[in-house]
This record gives C-alpha cells, sequence and structure tokens, in this order.
C-alpha cells in the first residue's frame, strides 16, 4: 500500500487554509517538514468517553504575510495498527492558522479547525457536552507549550495528549 503522504499533506494544509480566507493568489513562501503522529487520549468526562489513538499526518507551513498553518488529517500507516487498547478516531482535514493581528502585529490570532470523528458508541450529547472544554483546555496548554517549544527537528514522534 503506497500513500503519497506529502501530497496528502498539502492538500490538506490548502483546505485548512481555505477555511479561514479565500486561497485565490496565495503564494508559498517557504516549506517545512511534514510528519506522521500519533496521539493517544486518556478517557475522559467521567470515565464515559474511552481512550482513543490517532494517526495524522501533520504538515506545518509559512504563508506570506507571516501566516503560520499547522494541518493534519488522519491516515492509514502500518507501523501503528490499531490496538484493541484504544478506539481508532478519525480526523477530517483539521488545523491551526495563526497570524498578525491586522490591528496589532504585535498579538496574534489563532484560529482552530476541529472536525473528528470519535467513533465507538457515543451519544452526540455526550460528546457535545465534553469536546468544548476539552478544546479549550487543549488550547491554554498550547499556548503555555508555544512559549517555550522550538520547531522540531524529528521527522515523526510519538505524542501523549492529556485531558
Amino acid at each position: 500500500m503506497d500513500f503519497d503522504f506529502k501530497a496528502i499533506a498539502q492538500q490538506t494544509a490548502q483546505e485548512v487554509l481555505g477555511y479561514n480566507r479565500d486561497t485565490s493568489g496565495w503564494k508559498v513562501v517557504k516549506t517545512s517538514d511534514t510528519f506522521i503522529c500519533h496521539t493517544i487520549t486518556q478517557s475522559f468526562a467521567v470515565g464515559s468517553i474511552s481512550p482513543r489513538d490517532f494517526i495524522d499526518l501533520v504538515y506545518i507551513k509559512r504563508y506570506e504575510g507571516n501566516m503560520n498553518i499547522i494541518s493534519s488529517k488522519s491516515v492509514d500507516f502500518p507501523e501503528y495498527p490499531p490496538s484493541s487498547n484504544y478506539i481508532r478516531g478519525y480526523n477530517h482535514p483539521c488545523g491551526f492558522v495563526c497570524s498578525p493581528m491586522k490591528e496589532n502585529p504585535a498579538y496574534s490570532k489563532l484560529v482552530m479547525f476541529v472536525q473528528t470523528e470519535m467513533r465507538g458508541k457515543l451519544s452526540p450529547s455526550i460528546i457535545e457536552k465534553t469536546m468544548p472544554s476539552n478544546l479549550v483546555n487543549f488550547i491554554l496548554n498550547a499556548k503555555d507549550g508555544i512559549k517555550a517549544h522550538k520547531t522540531p527537528s524529528r521527522r515523526g514522534f510519538h505524542h501523549n495528549s492529556h485531558s
């Protein structure tokens, strides 16, 4: 099974960018490293939502105007087959678009797009009640992490997400 991960990553980045603004007229300024990320979530909502894992192709790119995009999309990756310990979730094109605020370029605007299929047997009401607070916690943790984080030079890594 051969996948063109680079092509999928580039297409995903373009889709995420399209969610944020009209894509006509943009040009590539810089390329980046592309990597596979295996994310494992713990159970949450008092154990009513079981642990999940996701295999995502992540693409980081800087565009004109100091706009940065981190896009991701779930892919099948043989090195991380599904496990009985987790329910395999699926992310449709997701991402973060970070750009300077026009009113004050010293501050950034961060837009997050999430299109996750949790899979398994979950009622929509449970997901609607738990996901917003989980995403807010994620953003707050990301804010702290951005301050201390340098761009990784590794091509792939294992990431554990704790909610």
